[in-house]
């Protein structure tokens, strides 16, 4: 019987640090993110006309007819500043759908509106470092690649590894 205890309390104890350590990075939002909105979920980013969902850490764009939630930014934005763009946080949306005022959003918010002045919440890299040719702009490590890649040798920002 204290063989069960034993081993019962064991894996609550497992069960219950695995579940911190999942929790802690889902919904940080990105180093180019802006600062003092940390309980915002959605962002909207007019120069590309695409949103960015914090809690998820996807990408939503609209795509051969539907929208699409992807983990990476498309690759027709991966040369995009995120850091430099403007970001409007959303307020005006209800569910997990901001798309719904799409239209609204597009006409308040046109191709190159610039709002109240923001800070990121983290610097810009001073390099751009790509993980598998691939540009990851909410990366949190501020651009950091942990050894993938060779940036003085990487030119190529669409495709690093000459796969698409």
């Amino acid at each position: 019987m204290k063989k069960i205890v034993f081993a019962l309390a064991l894996f609550m104890s497992v069960l219950a640090h695995s579940q911190v350590s999942v929790n802690v990075n889902i919904g940080t939002p990105p180093n180019w993110g802006p600062v003092g909105y940390d309980d915002s979920r959605y962002y909207y980013l007019p120069d590309i006309d695409i949103y960015y969902d914090v809690t998820q850490s996807q990408y939503i764009y609209f795509n051969n007819g539907v929208w699409v939630r992807e983990k990476r930014v498309p690759a027709r934005y991966r040369n995009y500043d995120f850091y430099s763009g403007y970001k409007v946080v959303l307020r005006d949306y209800r569910g997990s759908k901001p798309y719904s005022y799409h239209s609204k959003h597009r006409a308040a918010y046109p191709k190159g509106y610039v709002g109240k002045p923001q800070k990121n919440r983290g610097p810009k890299p001073d390099k751009i470092y790509k993980s598998e040719g691939r540009y990851n702009p909410h990366d949190h490590n501020n651009g950091k690649d942990k050894g993938k890649g060779n940036p003085k040798n990487d030119h190529n920002h669409s495709h690093g590894n000459g796969k698409h």
